[in-house]
């Protein structure tokens, strides 16, 4: 089977994707600079999947290095890139450690993806780039509005590089998948969810609340034009949005796609509440949670969740796991963590 680069590949979505790649049968080569993540994850991936995937320790933002990775890897057929600084509070204290982690480490793949006969990329992006949509559920149609932050403005650029690249790079085909919010763990519990520092995502923070590590959860706002008053998102789980990885780098790599670059939204289609998503785990963990109803946070949106008829119809993927499933697995996974 082709060989697949997965950058980042030992994070939280870039692990899951390893793992379904393996079920597939692809050769996976992991780049990981392993800032924000821990070589042990190859351990629950081979537990998982019966095999260790080659994995090389490079910092992307080394030009020479990345030019001799490809080098020694010039059959590599395909690129899933998931590495790239993604805290949206420090990206608006520290904006140039974003711009130059997120954007030159791209430019520096696409470059070396250029001199081959042909290559597939598969961008990970993010329902940021909508905002604050006009009309809900969000199609691909949706305008990109300004970004709230660097971490945003990164994927909107990131998606502008890769346009450009494409339309004057005929060997080279690229989908963006803007995905709303993943959540879960396998459910083997060999991997998951394991944010270094206090958790930046709602549900790593439930569950290291309810486990003891925090000492509440505050709920930002309980006043915005929604039923419950709280913030509303599209939680999808990890699971089901790795599969969707595999199903779009297939399409480019059977020459199935429609354009040499195109978009998909990946989401439930569902919207669920901070005090919903908070219910869900309650009802799955028999857990009584503690949190408090806080001020508003800078930057936070109303309400988003995908339209997905186009992964739906043009992909043929959609999700099979709940936000029950998700909530579940999270908790597993953290008692695994902390050895509970």
């Amino acid at each position: 089977m082709s060989k697949i680069l997965v950058t980042g590949g030992l994070g939280f979505i870039g692990s899951h994707t390893v793992v379904e790649l393996q079920n597939e049968g692809y050769d996976v080569v992991i780049i990981d600079d392993l800032s924000n993540s821990s070589e042990n994850v190859l351990d629950g991936i081979t537990a998982i999947t019966g095999k260790t995937p080659v994995f090389e320790k490079l910092d992307l933002k080394d030009k020479a290095g990345v030019e001799a990775f490809f080098a020694k890897h010039n059959d590599v057929k395909g690129v899933i890139h998931f590495a790239a600084s993604k805290a949206v509070g420090e990206s608006v204290q520290e904006p140039l450690l974003y711009y130059e982690n997120n954007i030159g480490t791209l430019v520096y793949i696409l470059k070396e993806l250029k001199k081959l006969p042909s290559a597939s990329f598969i961008f990970s992006s993010s329902c940021t780039v909508y905002g604050q949509a006009d009309e809900l559920p969000i199609t691909e149609n949706a305008p990109v509005k300004q970004a709230e932050s660097p971490y945003g403005n990164t994927k909107q650029i990131g998606e502008e590089i890769i346009k450009d690249t494409c339309k004057v790079t005929p060997s080279l085909k690229a989908i963006a998948l803007r995905y709303f919010n993943p959540v879960g763990a396998h459910e083997s519990v060999e991997i998951g969810e394991l944010p270094i520092g206090v958790p930046q995502n709602l549900v790593p923070f439930i569950t290291q609340t309810a486990i003891g590590l925090r000492e509440e959860l505050s709920v930002f706002g309980d006043d915005y034009p929604t039923p419950d008053g709280t913030c509303i998102r599209d939680y999808i789980h990890v699971v089901d949005l790795a599969k969707a990885h595999v199903v779009a780098l297939k399409r480019l790599l059977d020459g199935k796609n429609k354009e040499n670059y195109e978009t998909f939204n990946l989401g439930t289609g569902k919207g669920s509440s901070v005090l919903e998503v908070v219910q869900a785990f309650e009802r799955v963990s028999g857990e009584k949670l503690k949190y408090k109803i806080v001020g508003r946070r800078e930057g936070d949106i109303i309400s988003a969740y995908a339209d997905t008829n186009k992964a739906n119809n043009e992909l043929g993927w959609k999700t099979e796991l709940t936000l029950d499933d998700a909530m579940r697995s999270a908790w597993n996974w953290e008692k695994k963590v902390r050895g509970k």
